[in-house]
């Protein structure tokens, strides 16, 4: 079967310092400057690369092998599992919303889609309120960080 993956430019330069996956790890973890929209929600798209191109999430999938389903559904529980206590939460449910940056070539093979995400999310209003938007978006692209290394469990 022929390898389906897209090779795309990172969306960068990133908001705030690209960081290593891990120490010494030549993939790096932007941000976009994020921002405030409708209804409170704060947005940025998160990405993966390497030199200068995004990864797939695939490149990130465990050892094993890729995982069913679409790579948002491990994702999503990491990153608010992290978040926890600063997303708000409304009706039990925690307000944060994630939504790949790029749909995979092959419907059928959602972990071969560029690693890219775009993510919103409403926080808490009296923790926001104690945090520069510097220190907000660390916090966020730190978690992304997290929860990316997850994805290989």
């Amino acid at each position: 079967m022929a390898d389906l993956q897209q090779t795309l430019s990172s969306p960068g330069p990133s908001y705030l310092r690209e960081i290593e996956l891990r120490p010494g790890d030549s993939r790096l973890v932007g941000m976009s400057k994020p921002q405030t929209v409708a209804d409170g929600w704060w947005v940025t798209l998160l990405w993966c690369e390497r030199d200068g191109s995004l990864l797939s999430f695939n490149d990130l999938a465990p050892d094993y092998g890729t995982p069913p389903g679409s790579p948002l559904l491990r994702l999503g529980p990491g990153l608010s599992g992290t978040l926890s206590g600063l997303v708000l939460e409304e009706g039990g449910r925690q307000q944060l919303r994630l939504r790949l940056g790029q749909p995979p070539l092959d419907e059928e093979a959602p972990w071969e889609a560029p690693l890219a995400v775009l993510a919103g999310f409403r926080f808490e209003p009296a923790r926001v309120l104690s945090m520069r938007e510097s220190e907000l978006a660390g916090t966020v692209l730190r978690a992304f960080r997290d929860a990316l290394l997850r994805l290989s469990y």
